[in-house]
């Protein structure tokens, strides 16, 4: 099973994805850069755990 993410990274990442589909990868590592530039996420380990959802939606949109 996999471990359930909170509210708040699915509504950041899901309100990013809406707005930068664009910009993002299916590449966490272009999605980190991509994300500290355009959000104001307070702590990198947040911005990676969003930078991961994103990741994952992006996947999904793909395939």
């Amino acid at each position: 099973m996999g471990r359930i993410r909170q509210t708040f990274i699915k509504r950041a990442g899901e309100d990013l994805v809406e707005k930068y589909e664009d910009r993002l990868t299916t590449d966490f590592e272009t999605n980190k850069k991509v994300i500290d530039e355009v959000a104001e996420i307070a702590t990198k380990r947040l911005r990676n755990r969003v930078a991961g959802y994103v990741t994952k939606k992006m996947k999904k949109v793909d395939a």
